[in-house]
């Protein structure tokens, strides 16, 4: 993802979810990691489908952004 819209969405969460200067900022960074990790399990999701062997049988299942797969 993008830093700068990933920046403005943890941004407007943290306006929207802040109540005082601590809280906002600690609430846009918590939005921010998570963001962060979103982005990263799907790079991560994303590699594993190229390199799985074709033998291999898969999953069935739903689909989940943010939570890894478990084998």
């Amino acid at each position: 993802m993008n830093n700068l819209f990933r920046g403005l969405l943890a941004g407007y969460g943290a306006k929207k979810l802040g109540g005082g200067c601590f809280s906002t900022i600690l609430i846009f960074v918590i939005i921010w990691v998570v963001l962060g990790q979103c982005s990263n399990t799907l790079k991560s999701n994303e590699s594993e489908e190229n390199t799985t062997n074709q033998t291999e049988l898969k999953e069935p299942g739903f689909v989940s952004l943010c939570v890894p797969a478990f084998r």
